[in-house]
């Protein structure tokens, strides 16, 4: 399978959201990957339901979205209701993760389950066969533009081995400082999915961007 580009909306130009999302479902990107950020569990917060139900009037592609928020087990049918192809919780954020991630798959969603910089792809041992995706942070989670950690590598590698070892199908997904400098490493090291926030909306042409990142 060619790996796919997650174009990370909270990088996008919030005064002129419509035509970003345009731009996204004119490109070769292939879902819209959208942080949910509560101000507790990360250190910021990002836009409320409202945005998300306009982002999926205009959307024609898989809406990926990434909470980082605590109690998400609250949440799972709006989510679903707001039209959320892929709901990711964070492994750090749930006590009963096998109850949620049920939960997600119950309400008809594919699930996943994303994992900080410091916590290790080893504990998601006995729950990789029940998930759609890992979600890998390369940054610490919260703000975008921030630069790529290094030892994401190794994590992406451990994780494949994982992946292998249980003969499971998950898609590995990297989120954070993500750019065609790293993205050939990421991909060889066994990343599906790419998330590009800042590299994708800042640069001089986006379509171009993501088509590069594509092309890797």
């Amino acid at each position: 399978m060619s790996h796919l580009i997650a174009p990370s909306i909270l990088a996008a130009n919030f005064g002129n959201l419509d035509n970003d999302c345009e731009m996204l479902n004119n490109s070769q990107a292939d879902w819209f990957h959208i942080d949910v950020m509560d101000g507790v569990f990360v250190p910021n917060i990002s836009f409320g339901t409202p945005v998300i139900k306009s982002i999926k009037k205009i959307a024609r592609k898989t809406m990926d979205v990434h909470l980082m928020i605590i109690e998400p087990d609250k949440y799972i049918n709006l989510f679903r209701d707001l039209g959320s192809d892929i709901l990711t919780i964070h492994y750090e954020a749930c006590t009963h993760l096998h109850r949620t991630v049920d939960a997600i798959r119950q309400a008809g969603m594919k699930a996943g389950i994303a994992l900080n910089p410091h916590t290790p792809v080893n504990l998601l041992l006995d729950i990789v066969t029940d998930i759609d995706l890992v979600c890998l942070m390369s940054v610490n989670p919260g703000f975008g533009g921030q630069s790529f950690i290094e030892n994401t590598y190794k994590k992406i590698t451990e994780l494949n081995d994982l992946k292998i070892k249980t003969n499971s199908n998950f898609l590995i997904e990297i989120d954070g400082g993500v750019n065609s400098e790293n993205a050939p490493k990421l991909i060889e090291c066994g990343a599906n999915v790419l998330v590009a926030g800042s590299f994708v909306f800042k640069s001089a042409n986006p379509i171009n961007t993501i088509a590069h990142l594509k092309s890797i």
